[in-house]
């Protein structure tokens, strides 16, 4: 129950004890009535204006019914009823300030907040209704107010810019009503293109970075269910269903990646490859590097090019620091320019490795040297996911049919990716004793067996 000390107007619904429109010339809002101010005056500090109005929203959700939140929401943003409580000073003050990048940030952090809240408790309903309530926000209307229509000009900037688009994102994983786009198997890679700004709020970045992992969990949690209870022969009921985009081929892959990794391990690869070139010279690492990365892998004709092409790329970088020694910080700049250039670099195009590689027949070649980059040094895969992301959003006006090669990519990389780098160990064992071909890809008596482990802090 929300006491009443918090709310001066509480006796009939907070915001709602008083309903009266901003009278056109804004004169009777008392004290707080001025001129709005020239956009080259200095910007006042609204920081405390910001915290009263957020401060307001979270005591507010934490305490009342969803109805009662939406309704505030919509008084203070949307409508400006004129209250004398403190966050409606604080919001007026924003809004005569002129300054719309402070209007953004107190919006975006306060939907933040709220929807945190309600999705905290599965409460997913008002969540969606909160999106529609700002969708459906008066724009474009003459006003009798120069405030209000201030406020609707800032209302249409809002919600036709990234950051309307990146909530509804966050949102719709709990929309029953999505529409099925094959980008929205992808929602975890979206979700890091949030958390890894740093100039969205704490708040954005914490709700997009937890939605991220309970949707990587979820993934890895059901792959492992489906290959435990895989059998050809079983019914299709007790068998659970596929989280992959690849079909029977997941399976196919899985015992491809299990059985080559019983010869040597990707993880044992990397801890021996960075105990030998810790206290190398940036120089020689990076020569190093590319013996590390194309250790193994098959299809040398394919190979030898791309090997060609990364060592030049390797050698143009960072030359300034060629003589001296290897750190962790330079580590992290080198693996997250490898993966743009197999990828997408920022602000840019799919890069040309990427489009011969993911799209001739070779996703997993290109899946594995990723892999062991993230391996040799783990911070880097949060900037593999944005690049995911980046990939997505360049190619998401694309139906499936025209980049199913990009999807095969991304569905198979995220196969590998959960296989070598989650708390789960994958196992092959053959079923039938008395057949002892190897060729466990052709064996239906070839079973894969997952089961959980605890992973060691900081191990790759």
């Amino acid at each position: 129950m929300v006491s009443q000390s918090f709310f001066p107007q509480a006796t009939t619904g907070h915001f709602r004890a008083i309903k009266a429109p901003l009278p056109s010339d804004d004169s009777n809002f008392g004290h707080q009535t001025q001129s709005l101010r020239n956009s080259n005056d200095p910007q006042p500090d609204l920081s405390p204006q910001r915290e009263v109005i957020c401060q307001f929203f979270l005591n507010l959700v934490k305490q009342s019914s969803p109805d009662l939140v939406l309704s505030e929401f919509k008084n203070l943003f949307i409508k400006l009823f004129v209250v004398q409580t403190e966050p409606q000073k604080a919001f007026y003050k924003i809004l005569i300030s002129r300054h719309e990048e402070e209007f953004k940030n107190t919006l975006k952090r306060s939907i933040y907040i709220i929807i945190n809240n309600w999705i905290f408790r599965r409460d997913y309903k008002p969540a969606h209704q909160l999106i529609e309530l700002l969708a459906h926000a008066p724009i474009n209307c003459c006003a009798p107010s120069p405030t209000l229509n201030h406020l609707s000009t800032w209302l249409e900037n809002f919600i036709n810019s990234q950051d309307y688009q990146e909530i509804k994102l966050f949102v719709g994983k709990y929309d029953y009503q999505q529409k099925n786009h094959w980008k929205n198997r992808y929602t975890s890679y979206l979700l890091a293109s949030q958390y890894a700004n740093s100039e969205n709020t704490l708040e954005q970045r914490q709700a997009a970075k937890t939605l991220s992992k309970q949707l990587q969990d979820k993934f890895n949690f059901d792959l492992a269910m489906y290959t435990a209870h895989y059998h050809p022969n079983a019914s299709k009921d007790t068998i659970p269903q596929n989280p992959t985009g690849l079909g029977d081929e997941a399976l196919r892959l899985i015992k491809k990646v299990v059985t080559k990794r019983s010869f040597f391990s990707y993880a044992n690869l990397a801890n021996i490859f960075i105990q030998q070139t810790h206290r190398l010279k940036y120089k020689y690492f990076k020569q190093s590097l590319i013996k590390y990365l194309f250790f193994s892998v098959s299809n040398q004709g394919l190979v030898d090019n791309l090997r060609t092409k990364l060592t030049e790329k390797l050698e143009g970088i960072y030359q300034e620091y060629d003589e001296e020694g290897l750190n962790k910080p330079l580590l992290l700049k080198t693996c997250n320019r490898i993966i743009e250039w197999l990828t997408i670099p920022r602000n840019g195009e799919p890069s040309s490795l990427f489009i011969a590689l993911a799209s001739q027949g070779n996703p997993l070649t290109l899946a594995i040297i990723l892999l062991k980059l993230i391996l040799i040094c783990p911070p880097t895969r949060t900037h593999l996911e944005v690049c995911m992301a980046n990939l997505i959003r360049y190619y998401e006006d694309y139906s499936q049919e025209e980049c199913h090669w990009v999807i095969k990519f991304l569905e198979i990389a995220k196969i590998i990716l959960t296989i070598f780098t989650e708390n789960v160990q994958y196992n092959l064992v053959n079923m039938d004793e008395s057949n002892l071909n190897t060729n466990v890809q052709a064996q239906d008596e070839w079973r894969i067996f997952s089961h959980q482990f605890e992973r060691k802090k900081n191990s790759p």
